[in-house]
């Protein structure tokens, strides 16, 4: 069985439609799905997925409580995935927008976060707000502003969650990477 996430629920080739098994190409490297007929290898990559710790002009940090799962009613801050060939700056710019009704200007990325035995790649900015008015949209239940000592660490939804704004609350910014 390969080590990919869900890679399971793959049989059949995209491209002649024919079986696809589990073989190992190359020592050291995981096992792959390779079609049987045309030998097409099938990888399955992570997802990248941005987030933004938007800072308001009195320095309260956005949170959006989700209405999806996974996390389910839990705290996050503003994100969601990239789209194939798009920036991911203008990617983390849209998510903003549509999660949190405002513009914003990216000051630095925070961090990159991954987890073994997970597809999402995370890739957080810190962000202030520019223009806009505080909405959400269908995917949370509701949007607030938490000063730092009002954070509901207990409620956050993913662990890059907790560790982002950790980071961001601690000072880590990279200034230079958009």
């Amino acid at each position: 069985m390969p080590s990919h996430d869900h890679a399971a629920s793959y049989r059949f080739c995209p491209v002649c439609g024919d079986r696809l098994e589990s073989r190992l190409l190359k020592a050291g490297d995981p096992e792959r799905l390779v079609c049987v007929g045309c030998r097409y290898v099938l990888y399955l990559d992570p997802k990248v997925a941005v987030g933004t710790i938007i800072a308001m002009e009195d320095d309260r940090i956005v949170l959006v409580r989700r209405a999806i799962n996974p996390g389910y009613g839990r705290w996050v801050f503003p994100g969601g995935y990239v789209d194939r060939g798009e920036m991911v700056s203008v990617a983390a710019v849209r998510e903003a927008r549509e999660e949190a009704g405002l513009e914003i200007r990216l000051d630095g990325l925070v961090s990159i976060y991954s987890y073994a035995g997970r597809p999402p790649i995370i890739i957080v900015y810190a962000a202030t707000a520019t223009a806009g008015d505080l909405a959400h949209d269908d995917e949370s239940l509701e949007i607030r502003t938490f000063s730092e000592a009002e954070i509901p660490w207990d409620e956050l939804a993913f662990s890059s969650t907790r560790e982002a704004l950790r980071d961001y609350l601690a000072g880590v910014l990279h200034p230079h990477c958009r």
